[in-house]
C-alpha cells in the first residue's frame, strides 16, 4: 500500500513537471516567434518576403541583406552612435546615481521619503510633455546632433529610478561594515569605494543594465534631437530605411536582427548577476 502511494506520489510530480515544461516551452515559442520570424524574414529573397513560411528555403537564403545595410545604409554608424550613447550615459548615470544613493540611504535628515518621492515622480512624466523645452535648451546650447544631447535627457529620465533602485540595495547592507572600515581608519569615500561598493556589486550592475537597455531602445529624444544621419541612432536609423512609396521589410529586418542578437548575448551571459541583484533584499536575514 506504502509503495502503490509514493508510486502515485511519483507520478503525480512527474506529471506537473512535465506540464510545467510544456507550459513554459510554449511561453518561449511565443515569446521568441517575431524574432524568429525577423530572421527568416531577413535571410529570404525579396520575392518570397510576402510568402507565409515558418521554414526558410535553404537554397535561396542570403546574407546579402545583412552586407547591404552596412554598406548602403550606413547601419553601422547608427550602431556605433547608439554603443556610445547608451554606454556614456550608463556610465555616468549609475555614478551619480551610485553616489547620490549611499547618500541618501545611509544619512539621516528630515523629509528624505519626501525627496525619494520627488525624485521618483520626475521619471513619471511623459516624455512627449517635455521634448519641447528639452529641444530649445538643445539647440540653445548648440547640443544639437552630438552625444551629449541625448546623453543628458537619458540620464534625467534613468536616474530617478536608478537612484530609487540603489537606495533601497544600500540600504540592505549592514551598517557595521562601514564603522568597521571608519575604526581601521578608512574615510567615508574609502569606505564606500573599497567595502560597501563592491557588496552593492550586483545591484549595481542590475541598474546598469536597464539603464542600458533604455538609452539603447529610446527613440524620441534621438529623433527630435539629433536630425542629421551621422548623429542618428540605431532606432531612429532603422525607421528612416522606409521610403516615399516602398518598405524595405528584408533590410529592416536583417537591421532588427543585428541589434537584437548583441544585447541577448549580453543578458544571457550576465542572467545571474542580474537576477541576483534584481532579487537581492527581497528576503530580510
Amino acid at each position: 500500500m506504502k509503495t502503490t502511494k509514493m508510486k502515485n506520489g511519483r507520478t503525480k510530480k512527474a506529471i506537473r513537471r512535465l506540464g510545467f515544461m510544456l507550459g513554459l516551452g510554449c511561453f518561449v515559442a511565443v515569446v521568441m516567434f517575431p524574432f524568429y520570424w525577423q530572421l527568416v524574414t531577413s535571410i529570404s529573397p525579396p520575392g518570397h518576403v510576402t510568402e507565409l513560411s515558418l521554414l526558410p528555403d535553404v537554397s535561396t537564403a542570403s546574407l546579402d541583406a545583412y552586407f547591404f545595410i552596412f554598406q548602403e545604409r550606413n547601419f553601422g554608424r547608427y550602431l556605433y552612435n547608439s554603443f556610445g550613447v547608451a554606454s556614456l550615459s550608463t556610465l555616468f548615470g549609475i555614478t551619480i546615481a551610485s553616489f547620490s544613493a549611499y547618500a541618501i540611504a545611509r544619512m539621516r535628515f528630515p523629509g528624505k521619503a519626501v525627496l525619494l518621492g520627488l525624485v521618483l515622480a520626475t521619471a513619471m512624466f511623459p516624455q512627449i510633455a517635455i521634448i519641447s523645452p528639452i529641444f530649445l535648451f538643445m539647440r540653445e546650447m548648440g547640443l544639437r546632433n552630438t552625444w551629449l544631447g541625448l546623453i543628458i535627457p537619458y540620464m534625467t529620465f534613468s536616474l530617478p529610478l536608478s537612484m530609487w533602485y540603489l537606495t533601497a540595495f544600500f540600504k540592505t547592507i549592514p551598517d557595521s561594515l562601514e564603522a568597521a572600515a571608519k575604526i581601521d581608519g578608512c574615510t567615508p569615500v574609502q569606505a564606500f569605494t573599497k567595502v560597501i561598493f563592491p557588496l552593492a556589486l550586483p545591484g549595481v550592475f542590475t541598474a546598469a543594465i536597464l539603464t542600458f537597455i533604455y538609452a539603447w531602445n529610446e527613440y524620441l529624444f534621438a529623433l527630435t534631437i539629433n536630425t542629421q544621419d551621422a548623429a542618428r541612432t540605431m532606432p531612429v536609423g532603422i525607421t528612416m530605411f522606409q521610403g516615399e512609396y516602398t518598405l524595405p521589410w528584408i533590410e529592416t529586418s536583417a537591421a532588427v536582427v543585428s541589434v537584437t542578437v548583441p544585447l541577448a548575448i549580453v543578458v544571457l551571459i550576465f542572467q545571474q548577476r542580474i537576477i541576483s541583484g534584481a532579487t537581492a533584499g527581497a528576503v530580510k536575514e
